[in-house]
């Protein structure tokens, strides 16, 4: 994957997310969280359960606030960029309408975006083609494998045609044969529409595979303790066995051990330069 500049997709600045402050129960979901992905790229979360990984996702998607520090999405602040749609989102349920055709459920976005029926249409037919589910776009979900629902929940995140793609494990709960299956969909998706991607998952192979740059995270409080870049080139099947591949998987789980990743960048050096440009 080749090194772009063409400026910055999600920014993060001095964030810190307290849940329930000043009570008894009071949680530091994330502290001092400095992070900038480029346009373009594709970046990973990683982190053991409870980090913050998904709470950092929510803040981009102005889901949940910021306790202190600010998000700014394609330069606007988070609220407006979800106003304007500036991302669609994934989640590890397909979270599909099951009274809604295929077609219906990827038109949702533009429905509510108050787009004409015609265009709704046309946009569908053009997401279902690029994720391979055109001749299925009558189905209903419950007629469809749940890698097929996921690929149409990505299909419904694209509709709009957003620059910025959010997604929430999105392969976590499918079969090791069918992860792999759509990770190199996800990729050529990617590839064909320029969208930038934060995405959180708790498999290293996965991160490492799909990911120009690896955010490691620490145990809660959440922090950004390193930041391991991935050039791995093309991927494909030949990827998954090669010498890189396996060295990029050492290195982030020695991140994840709190030992050095060669090929890492500290925390505290990362925001010099946007993550995951390319």
């Amino acid at each position: 994957m080749t090194e772009r500049s063409e400026g910055t997709a999600v920014a993060l600045t001095g964030v810190t997310k307290v849940f329930n402050a000043g009570r008894p129960d009071e949680v530091t979901a994330l502290t001092g969280v400095d992070l900038t992905v480029g346009r373009g790229s594709f970046v990973s979360l990683i982190g053991p359960s409870g980090c913050g990984k998904s709470t950092l996702l929510r803040l981009v998607a102005d889901l949940v606030a910021p306790t202190t520090g600010t998000v700014t999405v394609a330069g606007k602040p988070a609220r407006a960029a979800r106003l304007d749609q500036e991302y669609g989102i994934a989640f590890q349920q397909a979270g599909l309408f099951e009274w809604r055709t295929v077609a219906r459920n990827v038109e949702l976005p533009l429905e509510l975006r108050g787009t004409g029926r015609r265009e709704r249409r046309a946009r569908a037919r053009e997401m279902l083609d690029l994720v391979g589910l055109a001749d299925f776009a009558d189905h209903y979900p419950a007629q469809l494998s749940g890698g097929m629902q996921q690929r149409v929940a990505i299909a419904r995140a694209l509709a709009v045609h957003p620059p910025l793609l959010l997604m929430d494990e999105p392969f976590g709960a499918l079969d090791e044969m069918t992860r792999e299956r759509l990770q190199d969909e996800l990729l050529r998706i990617c590839a064909s529409t320029g969208t930038s991607t934060i995405f959180v998952t708790h498999s290293i192979p996965e991160a490492v595979y799909l990911s120009d740059r690896v955010v490691v995270m620490s145990a809660r409080p959440g922090r950004i303790t390193e930041v391991v870049d991935v050039d791995l080139g093309p991927r494909g099947e030949a990827t998954r066995q090669s010498e890189e591949f396996f060295a990029g998987i050492t290195r982030v789980r020695r991140a994840l051990r709190g030992g050095p990743a060669k090929g890492g960048v500290p925390a505290a050096a990362a925001p010099a330069s946007p993550v995951g440009e390319r």
